[in-house]
């Protein structure tokens, strides 16, 4: 049953769906209506990227993120370039390490948004996110973490890193292929890529995947 319509098919539909939803959000330490359903990681990564940018763009149009990215990371932020935005990428040490204090310096007056991943899945580097959010928070810039390598697989706490948007997805960890998420904080904006029904609290439009 599709689960926006008012019938008991799609009523067991959006129950199951929510159930989801509800684990998803406990995985990470967050509000159940805070979590939409994408199609993968690389969905939530350039709904987050794209998505935050556009709707801080009466603020600014600078974004910055690691030169570690996974390539929908870097390459939303290339299309964002395309789009009329500037992007500044932030180095890594020897162990693929960013360093906070390089991230603070690469913020200007019209810098909205902030991107540096969680865990990087080729060699295993964990990012300090947790101290790059206090120089994001101190400057009112958004910060979005891809934590698609490390949801599931590490302990992963919203509250703990800080952040304002994080990226997870199902096959990382022994989930189907296909079915991703995007947790984006309670008040935090964010302009829809997908127009059409009012799915995912209007955040995403689509019949949702209710098997994955």
């Amino acid at each position: 049953g599709n689960p926006s319509c008012l019938h008991e098919w799609g009523d067991a539909a959006r129950d199951g769906m929510e159930t989801a939803r509800e684990q998803v959000a406990q995985l990470i330490g967050a509000d159940t209506e805070e979590i939409i359903f994408t199609g993968s990681g690389t969905e939530s990564n350039n709904f987050a990227i794209k998505g935050l940018a556009l709707a801080r763009q009466d603020k600014g149009k600078h974004v910055v993120v690691s030169d570690i990215e996974h390539f929908s990371v870097l390459h939303s932020a290339k299309t964002l370039e395309k789009w009329g935005f500037e992007l500044s990428l932030v180095p890594v040490d020897k162990y693929g390490v960013v360093d906070p204090e390089d991230v603070k310096k690469a913020l200007r007056k019209d810098t909205v948004l902030v991107s540096v991943m969680l865990a990087n899945g080729e060699i295993g580097t964990i990012e300090p996110i947790g101290e790059i959010a206090k120089v994001t928070k101190e400057r009112g810039v958004a910060l979005h973490t891809d934590a698609v390598a490390a949801t599931g697989v590490i302990p992963v706490d919203i509250k703990e890193l800080g952040v304002d948007a994080l990226s997870l997805s199902g096959n990382q960890f022994y989930g189907p292929k296909g079915v991703g998420a995007l947790w984006v904080r309670k008040g935090v904006r964010i302009m829809p890529l997908l127009d059409g029904g009012v799915q995912e609290g209007g955040r995403r439009a689509g019949t949702e995947n209710i098997p994955a």
